[in-house]
């Protein structure tokens, strides 16, 4: 293999629980020393990989016995304390039998929340694959208990691939892809190829978790869709798959999964924006009209005319999350002024805008 083979020259790899893990809940050393094979493999053709790994709590089960928790989130903050470390110590031993280094990353989603944290994780990242150094990330799931905590590392992936700009995000699960009924049932079809403006999927996604895992399918699907919205191809395929990455990487026509068609690059403040809806000030609900001026095909600035109601209070730079008339959530937004400037003008439609078309984000299954 050589890279003028590879289809991409830099790959976010989100891999799961189910795919680093036997049965009885211990890491399957096999598997993980396979990944990590082909990781170094295309680190050293001068492919950027992006490590986002599962794993810290099903590794803690295998070492904490007779636990003294007295309640889920002490003990997944247990769980996560010392499995982490088990697991860095095998990737760093791993990646050293190939010839290279490894770092851990361990993030909040409050890592996200400002512009100025943001370029923080950003420029880290960028300085480790500078210097052929292949991040490894996980949630910091021992402080890591709020609301504002990822909805697994699905969503971690998403935002990491998207903020690097990666040209591709493969989601490693212990299944195919996106089927249309539960895998392995009669009837049910692998959903190979999901392009922009599609029907929704979700009806026919199951909401079944794994038994390691926070997420499902439906944050697979769900996060596939945002990211691949920004500009990056999304696979969803088989970990336990052997080859899995370098088969994605070279010919991803060939492999059974399901493929998320990128649509054009956003900037990088939207790229930010599209995952920034728990960091929202306050909102705003917005009428007919504007919903189908904001969700047409041209870009357009959310004007006060559309604005039928504010919730909370919010400043100039705040993100406002904007809903329609349903409360569905259409998208998020920079304010241009303050609350109170908006309440003084709402009634004169040829103030300028309270959203910019170049501060706003849409998100895509509302389209």
């Amino acid at each position: 293999m050589t890279k003028s083979d590879l289809y991409y020259r830099s790959i976010t790899i989100k891999v799961g629980s189910n795919v680093l893990t036997c049965p009885d809940g211990t890491l399957n050393l096999e598997r993980i020393a396979h990944l990590t094979s082909q990781i170094s493999e295309l680190h050293k053709l001068g492919i950027h990989v992006i490590l986002v790994s599962s794993g810290a709590v099903a590794a803690g089960r295998s070492m904490v016995t007779n636990k003294i928790a007295r309640d889920p989130v002490s003990e997944r903050q247990l769980l996560s304390a010392v499995g982490q470390v088990k697991l860095l110590n095998i990737y760093s031993e791993q990646f050293a039998a190939n010839g290279l280094t490894c770092s851990q990353v361990l993030v909040t989603k409050q890592d996200f929340s400002t512009r100025e944290h943001y370029l923080n994780m950003k420029n880290c990242l960028s300085v480790l694959l500078d210097n052929n150094i292949v991040p490894v990330i996980n949630e910091n799931d021992a402080v890591s208990v709020t609301a504002l905590m990822f909805t697994d590392n699905d969503e971690l992936a998403g935002m990491v691939s998207s903020m690097m700009s990666t040209d591709a995000l493969f989601i490693l699960s212990n299944v195919d892809g996106i089927f249309t009924g539960m895998p392995g049932e009669a009837g049910s079809e692998l959903v190979s190829l999901i392009r922009e403006g599609e029907d929704d999927l979700e009806k026919y996604i199951s909401t079944t978790r794994s038994n390691f895992g926070r997420g499902g399918m439906l944050t697979k699907c769900r996060v596939a869709r945002k990211t691949a919205d920004s500009g990056v191809a999304v696979h969803i395929a088989n970990g336990t798959r052997d080859n899995i990455i370098f088969d994605l990487a070279q010919k991803p026509d060939q492999v059974k999964h399901t493929r998320f068609e990128p649509n054009s690059p956003k900037p990088a403040i939207k790229k930010w924006m599209a995952y920034a809806e728990g960091f929202a000030k306050a909102e705003v609900e917005i009428n007919a009209g504007a919903r189908a001026a904001l969700t047409g095909a041209k870009a357009r600035s959310l004007l006060l005319a559309g604005v039928e109601a504010f919730r909370g209070d919010f400043k100039k730079g705040d993100l406002l999350r904007i809903r329609d008339k349903n409360r569905i959530l259409i998208g998020i937004g920079r304010a241009q002024y303050d609350k109170s400037v908006a309440l003084r003008h709402l009634e004169d439609p040829r103030y300028r805008p309270l959203v910019h078309y170049d501060y706003l984000f849409i998100y895509p299954e509302v389209h």
